[in-house]
C-alpha cells in the first residue's frame, strides 16, 4: 500500500511545475503581461495605458480615473491628430488595459472584449458580449460628458451625451 501511495512522488518534479503554471495561468497572469503590451502615456496627466490596435498610432489621451499611475475604470481613450479629434475607445480599463468595450472609428464600432490586441479582436463577439460592450461603452461616454460639465464645457458635455444615448441604441 504504502509502494502504491508514495510511488508516484518521484513524478512530482515534472507534475508540480506544470500544475503551478496552469493555476498562474486559470487565476489571469499567463495572458498578455503588462510586459508584453506597448505602453502609451496621456501627455496631459501622464496616466499609462495600453490602447487598442484600431486607434492606430499617435497621441492618445485618457478621460477618466488613472490609479496608480494607470487607467482604470470606465472612460475614453482618444487620439488626435493635431487639433482634429481621431478615433475613441469608450469602456472599462483596468490597470491600464482595456477589459470591454467600443471603439468608435467615426464609420462604423468595433465592440466586444480586449483580445489579441484590440477590442473585438479575435472571433466574432457573442451578441451577450456585443451588448454589454455597448452598455459599458455609453455608461463610459456619460461618465465623459459629467466630466466636461463640471469643467462648465457645455458643447463637449452635450456631444458626449448624446453619443452615450446613440452607443445605448446600439444594444437594442
Amino acid at each position: 500500500m504504502a509502494k502504491r501511495v508514495f510511488g508516484g512522488i518521484r513524478q512530482s518534479p515534472v507534475i508540480v511545475p506544470i500544475a503551478l503554471v496552469m493555476i498562474l495561468y486559470l487565476n489571469g497572469t499567463g495572458g498578455a503581461a503588462p510586459a508584453d503590451l506597448h505602453w502609451s502615456q496621456d501627455p496631459g496627466s501622464q496616466c499609462k495605458f495600453f490602447a487598442p490596435a484600431s486607434l492606430t498610432s499617435g497621441p492618445t489621451f485618457w478621460i477618466g480615473a488613472c490609479v496608480d499611475g494607470k487607467a482604470s475604470g470606465e472612460g475614453m481613450l482618444r487620439r488626435r491628430d493635431g487639433d482634429r479629434p481621431g478615433p475613441a475607445f469608450f469602456g472599462r480599463m483596468k490597470d491600464g488595459v482595456p477589459q470591454i468595450g467600443v471603439v468608435d472609428l467615426g464609420d462604423g464600432y468595433r465592440a466586444g472584449s480586449f483580445s489579441d490586441g484590440d477590442i473585438g479582436g479575435g472571433a466574432e463577439p457573442d451578441p451577450q458580449n456585443r451588448i454589454d460592450a455597448f452598455r459599458i461603452a455609453a455608461e463610459a461616454a456619460r461618465s465623459v460628458s459629467a466630466k466636461y460639465a463640471g469643467e462648465n464645457n457645455a458643447g463637449s458635455a452635450q456631444l458626449y451625451k448624446e453619443l452615450a444615448k446613440t452607443l445605448e441604441l446600439q444594444t437594442e
